[in-house]
């Protein structure tokens, strides 16, 4: 019976949880809109539009009780410094997670995200960079629009792992971000994210109830440490740098 009831509970809370996502991105988006139409002519990198979508990501976190995020590190951020930010990829709760970070940044996502009703549609506004995966074209027209967005005076984060872990374990970095960090002279900043694929599984529509969640700052790598490196060398440090702090 007690099996049964805990097993209610969380179809609700699952089902409380989607329907607010999708609730509050609908009454939000047109405000993301208006800020978009009356911004982007002095704001070229959006940064005011950016900063909206962090509030509504960190709201959907924080009306969902069975959640809790602590955030370590923030301060190791410089605010006028552009990076490469890589992070771990263990739900797709992360990106949510992510935006807690309050810093500004260009996405690089999967295409598919992007039709997403309201939270697409605000990736869209925001100029994120959509990838088409198992495309070699769409790679080289990523890496491309990401450096230009660096150049232009964005951060770009990106996951390395290039999917979800389906049961929370670090899976190999691939060399892409690490490759644009190399050809932009860029510094890396490492992110490490706990515990969101105890929230919400890959694959899956029942969320769990997990109120330890974490997202750490790690020490920013700066380009003069890791430009005589190769793209594979650096993709492994920081794979290393990321595995340690899983581990604590």
């Amino acid at each position: 019976m007690r099996q049964m009831r805990a097993g209610f509970l969380q179809v609700m809370a699952s089902g409380y949880f989607w329907f607010s996502l999708f609730l509050f991105s609908g009454l939000l988006f047109p405000i993301a809109l208006l800020l978009w139409i009356t911004t982007v002519p002095f704001d070229r990198r959006r940064y005011v539009l950016h900063l909206f979508t962090c509030i509504w990501a960190d709201l959907i976190i924080r009306i969902n009780p069975y959640w809790k995020v602590q955030v370590e590190g923030r301060d190791k951020i410089d605010p006028s410094r552009i990076y490469v930010m890589v992070s771990n990829h263990q739900s797709g709760l992360d990106i949510l997670v992510l935006f807690k970070l309050y810093r500004h940044f260009k996405w690089v996502a999967k295409k598919e995200l992007f039709i997403i009703p309201f939270i697409g549609w605000n990736m869209i506004l925001n100029g994120y960079i959509s990838i088409e995966r198992g495309r070699g074209r769409s790679k080289l027209q990523m890496m491309d629009k990401a450096a230009g967005s660096i150049r232009a005076g964005n951060s770009v984060i990106m996951f390395p792992e290039g999917t979800r872990s389906p049961n929370g374990h670090l899976q190999l970095y691939k060399t892409g971000a690490f490759r644009l960090a190399l050809e932009t002279h860029t510094p890396i900043l490492p992110v490490v994210i706990k515990g969101t694929h105890l929230a919400v599984k890959k694959g899956r529509f029942l969320i769990q109830k997990n109120d330890h969640i974490k997202l750490v700052i790690l020490d920013p790598i700066a380009y003069e440490s890791f430009s005589h490196m190769d793209s594979k060398e650096v993709s492994q440090l920081v794979y290393e740098k990321t595995k340690q702090e899983l581990k604590t």
